[in-house]
């Protein structure tokens, strides 16, 4: 993947020059932070842009190579940043995803690198991967699998925040796995620091447990399993235009009801757990325990020990798989993800 790099910039540009001398022509008298990403927002809600303050700043301060938060104390832009900010303002009013554009997704504590080919890691997302990380701090060198790994950020994240454990984050796309391998090397430091290891594993999250598999010498110990998969019905179309035009197809769609992926990774999960490990599981808005069926919850209450899984795993089959299955609201009120205990069986 070619590296990602924000152009520099100075932050202040003083011109010697009289006003009608500094003037640029494009531009008008545009020429301060302030009115440049006045500007900006006006343009971006008129395109339909979710969040145009908030972009606007992001694409100022990636311009200038300056935190947010220091956007007040720039003054002038020279014409070389006034043109960078344009041609990335013109950028993101064609809905190309912001991360795209500065080729960084914020997540939790750290930023991971992002482009086409791989799924933008969302704010709701960060509540999932939080709901793994305090289950795996109360054990002591906790073994984590980040299932559907994608960019990496949700098994990243819980490498560095949970000292001394272990992490496999699984990804079957080809593209993704490049994105979580670079991701991983960004932050190998901070999860040795952190006294974690990691790995990444291009393997299907379905299969990856089964006999012969990457991860099948792990059945049965893992202390926490995490994925944020495919849930998208194959016939639904997104809302938003950044997610339809530019996120892989593979990382959105999940069969017919948008489930088949999720009932996969619940497999791999069934085999991985010990009993009393946690399954974290996130889910779309309209999935939750109300949805016809009860969503992911009733998925996971109905799963049982088939004659299969009993070949790999203690128990009689017919045996309930999962306990203490529950659901859970993201910041805006609606259902998100799924919590889950392996039974013993």
């Amino acid at each position: 993947m070619p590296a990602a790099t924000p152009p520099q910039g100075s932050g202040f540009h003083f011109d010697a020059r009289g006003d009608s001398e500094s003037r640029d022509s494009t531009f008008g008298t545009r020429n301060t932070v302030r009115s440049l990403m006045y500007d900006a927002q006006r343009r971006l809600t008129s395109a339909g842009v979710a969040s145009p303050k908030v972009d606007a700043a992001w694409l100022m301060s990636w311009v200038l190579d300056v935190p947010r938060n220091r956007l007040i104390l720039q003054d002038e832009l020279s014409a070389t940043q006034r043109l960078a900010f344009e041609k990335a303002l013109a950028r993101r009013l064609s809905r190309v995803p912001l991360q795209h554009i500065t080729g960084r997704a914020a997540f939790r504590r750290i930023d991971v690198f992002v482009g086409p080919g791989v799924f933008i890691p969302r704010p709701e997302t960060e509540i999932v991967a939080e709901a793994a990380i305090r289950h795996a701090r109360q054990v002591d060198k906790a073994t984590v699998v980040d299932l559907c790994a994608g960019s990496g950020a949700i098994g990243i994240s819980v490498a560095i925040e949970v000292p001394g454990c272990e992490v496999h984050l699984v990804e079957l796309d080809g593209a993704a796995v490049e994105w979580a391998r670079r991701n991983f090397e960004e932050h190998a430091s901070g999860i040795r620091d952190a006294d974690s290891r990691a790995t990444v594993i291009h393997a299907d999250a379905g299969t990856v447990a089964d006999p012969g598999g990457p991860l099948s010498s792990l059945v049965g110990t893992v202390d926490a399993v995490v994925s944020n998969p495919p849930y998208i019905p194959d016939g639904m179309v997104p809302r938003e235009v950044e997610v339809r035009d530019h996120d892989p197809a593979v990382a959105l769609f999940g069969g017919p009801s948008g489930l088949d992926v999720v009932e996969q990774v619940a497999r791999t999960a069934a085999l991985l757990l010990r009993p009393g490990g946690l399954f974290v599981v996130e889910h779309a808005d309209v999935q939750g325990p109300d949805a016809s069926g009860g969503g992911v919850v009733g998925l996971l209450r109905s799963m049982t020990l088939d004659e299969q899984l009993a070949t790999m795993l203690p128990g009689r089959p017919g045996g309930p798989i999962f306990e203490l299955v529950t659901d859970r609201l993201d910041l805006n009120g609606v259902p998100r993800f799924t919590m889950a205990t392996r039974a013993n069986s």
